[in-house]
């Protein structure tokens, strides 16, 4: 039977080999706890590690420009990618 794992990385540009500024991760294997990431340190340096290591992607973010006089504006991290792992549980 498969489970997924969900790895969600918010990088610094659009681009998958951009450094990894935050992260959150989901495991629905039940053999930890369903969401993971106490470390200070990313699980991965960029994109392009996570798809070396067997994740797929299956979201990017859109890119939509900011509309005028909103370029500093504070909101959601643009550049967020959602990877997935199945993983046999038995």
């Amino acid at each position: 039977m498969k489970r997924q794992q969900v790895l969600v990385l918010y990088l610094a540009h659009s681009g998958l080999d951009a450094a990894v500024l935050g992260w959150a991760s989901y495991d629905g294997t039940g053999l930890t706890n369903p969401t993971t990431g106490d470390s200070d340190e990313p699980p991965y340096d960029s994109g392009v590690a996570a798809l070396r290591d067997g994740w797929r992607l299956i979201q990017a973010s859109q890119l939509i420009p900011p509309g005028k006089g909103e370029e500093y504006d504070v909101s959601f991290l643009k550049h967020e990618f959602w990877f997935e792992k199945l993983v046999d549980v038995g």
